[in-house]
């Protein structure tokens, strides 16, 4: 059987977007008949761990040097290791790889000098251009899960007025940055009805939500991060969300979503995406005026250009990425 060892991290500040989508590629490697060790620091984020325990996906705490990330891999008798991390040295997968195991590296845009045999940037309009490595970019390697994908609609979801429109919102396993409150304030200026559910990744979030008054026609359900959450979403008219990797999975699921940016990592994304027409942007968290109430008020009101925004964005993502990816790693094996 041939293992594959994943070095990547989550935490209260480093969000879980990086497990997330090395997740998606874990279970496409398990059913493809590999092994799958995680390396991980996982902040103490429980529902993080519980990603990997429910799968079934071994855990061990990640080594400190390349030294002790040689001798892990050593160890677990891996045979190929990737990297997703914005913090690890350069040096560990430099190491690794000169052991004779293949490493790929899951990036966006900046490589951060890790070394390589496979790159993979899932990103809107990415482009790798390196010698003597494979370069897999763009949406077509977007890594979604497979709780995501079994619920690609065949066709694109038509949306029509005469109904309450479906909100779903959430940021992230800890919305470090504490997005919800304000976007639930911006639903909740709108004045138009709406069936709101909003995740709250901790009591003190649960709280902040629970003080937010809704108008008429409006209602508010706040929950804490599930894996339901997919199943939400499918059944939603509109997500909020901010830009990042959940952007691809709203895309494959054809869901119109409002994003935000939060950090200055997520811009060029962000940026694309809404150029394209895939989602409609509400701009800066932090930021958000009156043009993101306007904004949300239409999308709500707007059934017609739901159905636009849904046709584009399914269209962008076939939910496949995770198979052409784990394809390209285990043949470098």
């Amino acid at each position: 059987m041939t293992i594959v060892g994943i070095r990547c991290d989550a935490g209260a500040r480093t969000g879980v977007g990086h497990l997330v989508r090395c997740v998606a590629l874990a279970e496409e490697l398990v059913a493809r008949g590999a092994g799958v060790r995680f390396l991980s620091d996982l902040g103490g984020v429980a529902w993080a761990e519980a990603q990997l325990d429910r799968r079934g996906l071994p855990w061990h705490p990640p080594p400190f040097d390349p030294v002790g990330l040689v001798a892990a891999v050593e160890r677990l008798e891996i045979d190929a290791l990737v990297v997703d991390s914005y913090t690890l040295p350069a040096p560990h997968s430099a190491a690794v790889r000169k052991t004779g195991r293949p490493v790929l590296a899951i990036v966006d845009g900046d490589f951060r000098g890790q070394s390589a045999d496979i790159y993979v940037d899932q990103n809107l309009d990415a482009r790798i251009d390196v010698e003597d490595a494979i370069g897999l970019a763009g949406l077509e390697y977007a890594l979604l899960r497979s709780s995501v994908r079994s619920l690609r609609p065949a066709t694109p979801p038509a949306h029509h007025c005469g109904r309450t429109p479906k909100v779903v919102a959430f940021f992230g396993g800890t919305d470090a940055y504490r997005a919800a409150p304000q976007v639930a304030a911006l639903l909740a200026r709108t004045g138009v009805g709406f069936d709101a559910t909003i995740i709250a990744a901790n009591a003190e979030l649960h709280a902040e939500l629970s003080a937010i008054p809704a108008g008429p026609g409006q209602r508010f359900e706040i929950i804490p991060p599930t894996d339901d959450l997919p199943g939400l979403l499918a059944g939603a008219d509109l997500a909020v969300s901010a830009s990042g990797t959940s952007t691809w999975e709203l895309l494959c699921l054809g869901l119109p979503a409002a994003l935000v940016w939060v950090v200055d990592n997520q811009i060029i994304g962000y940026d694309r995406t809404i150029a394209r027409g895939y989602a409609a942007g509400l701009g800066q968290l932090g930021h958000l005026g009156d043009d993101a109430v306007t904004t949300l008020r239409t999308l709500l009101t707007d059934a017609s250009l739901r159905t636009g925004l849904a046709a584009r964005a399914w269209a962008a993502v076939d939910g496949r990425g995770v198979e052409r990816v784990a394809e390209a790693l285990l043949k470098a094996v």
